[in-house]
């Protein structure tokens, strides 16, 4: 397996990028490499749903683990190269505020180019989920 992780920290509570997580139609709010995103229920393991990167066509995914406010991970299915892509997206309180991050995995003999591709986009979307969580702490709090 190879992977790809980066972490940040942000003044944002956990429970407001929660709410990110949470919401899948918001993930194009924060992720510019989605087109859309939905799924079918309730944000808890084992739910499935859809994404559709930009430009291209919609795969699935499942929930493998969801601890609110903590973290969850997937699984994508990509049936045209026959792999699955893990992600794992963690937070943590620290006394600086909320560190996240997250984490792209793939089998090893895809691994190199794949995260080449995928890897310079995660830190400008965490960025963005970290932006959009404080944006949104801030008309709550107004």
């Amino acid at each position: 397996m190879y992977t790809f992780e980066h972490s940040i920290t942000t003044k944002a509570k956990p429970a407001t990028i929660w709410g990110l997580y949470a919401d899948i139609t918001s993930w194009t709010a924060w992720d510019d490499s989605i087109e859309h995103a939905a799924l079918d229920g309730p944000f808890v393991a084992g739910a499935r749903g859809v994404v559709q990167p930009q430009g291209q066509d919609t795969l699935s995914f499942q929930l493998i683990n969801v601890e609110p406010l903590r973290g969850f991970s997937d699984v994508t299915a990509i049936p045209d190269a026959g792999i699955e892509v893990r992600f794992v997206h963690r937070l943590q309180k620290t006394l600086d505020g909320t560190r996240i991050t997250h984490a792209v995995s793939i089998a090893e003999h895809l691994g190199p180019p794949f995260i080449a591709e995928v890897s310079p986009g995660i830190p400008r979307t965490m960025e963005r989920l970290a932006a959009l969580a404080i944006d949104r702490e801030r008309e709550h709090a107004g």
